[in-house]
């Protein structure tokens, strides 16, 4: 299936998700997630933080059990640059003051920058993605800039809702495959 006719699709499938159900699936996603990675002190994971009007995966059960279990992991969270077309990355603290951005996207203010380099483990949002670890955001390409620029090690790691589609027929040559996608009763891995 073309990106273009799966994102819209995706999009109306994931609206008709009643909230409670987002929930549901999002812990589910969270204890996968936290079955399949060992975390290490000093480890760097990047997350995306929800956009729950849109019904995406809530990662705050994943941020939260992070900082309860894991205190020695820096989490850092993505702001939206619009005029670059580019993420920044910025440390989550306890003391983070949050403001929605024009899409609906907490994003931390005034809070320490972190370069992708630094960035071990990125939680990746998607809508939809294929048994090659190809995945279909919202067509911006802010994560597939973001993922060029982290080291190549960095673990890609998507969180889906859904189970993943058979095939999708038009990834771009910049798009950077995922290595493992986690949903509420499995974890998908690359073959590579």
């Amino acid at each position: 299936m073309q990106k273009a006719e799966l994102r819209k699709h995706m999009l109306q499938k994931r609206r008709a998700l009643p909230s409670e159900e987002v929930k549901h699936r999002s812990r589910q996603i969270a204890e996968q997630f936290f079955g399949y990675y060992l975390f290490e002190p000093g480890q760097t994971v990047h997350v995306f933080l929800p956009i729950l009007k849109n019904n995406e995966v809530d990662t705050w059960f994943i941020i939260e059990r992070l900082r309860q279990e894991h205190p020695g992991v820096r989490v850092v969270v993505p702001v939206t640059d619009v005029e670059q077309n580019i993420l920044t990355h910025h440390h989550l603290t306890d003391e983070a003051v949050l403001v929605e951005n024009n899409w609906g996207i907490p994003e931390p203010q005034n809070a320490q920058i972190i370069h992708a380099r630094e960035v071990d483990v990125v939680l990746v949002p998607l809508l939809a993605f294929d048994r090659e670890g190809h995945r279909v955001g919202y067509g911006k390409g802010f994560y597939d800039r973001f993922l060029a620029d982290c080291r190549p090690n960095v673990l890609k790691i998507g969180l889906s809702l859904e189970p993943p589609v058979e095939r999708i027929d038009d990834p771009n040559p910049y798009d950077v495959p995922l290595d493992a996608v986690v949903m509420p009763n499995r974890v998908w891995q690359s073959k590579k």
